[in-house]
């Protein structure tokens, strides 16, 4: 299912246009990723949490030349599925 999938598919059980949907799960999905940017952790009922975690750093190999590289730490966005979410699924 792609985003327009989903807009259309809200739209036709709420009434919104598509139009006015689409700007809605637009400002959703950006709202998410401010808030994530932010260190802000959102947590969606029986649906997920959205959260930002460190990766330590840590020593690769270049797979080329063999020699050892440094990886600096980051940080990357997760998403964890509720246990409710998952329950659902089986």
């Amino acid at each position: 299912m792609t985003k327009a999938d989903l807009v259309e598919k809200v739209a036709d059980e709420t009434g919104f246009t598509k139009t006015e949907t689409g700007v809605i799960c637009d400002k959703l999905i950006d709202t998410i990723k401010e808030a994530v940017a932010k260190g802000e952790k959102i947590e969606l009922r029986r649906f997920g949490t959205f959260q930002l975690k460190e990766r330590k750093s840590r020593m690769a190999r270049n797979p080329r030349t063999g020699d050892p590289v440094k990886i600096p730490t980051r940080k990357i966005p997760v998403f964890k599925v509720s246990k409710l979410f998952k329950d659902m699924l089986d």
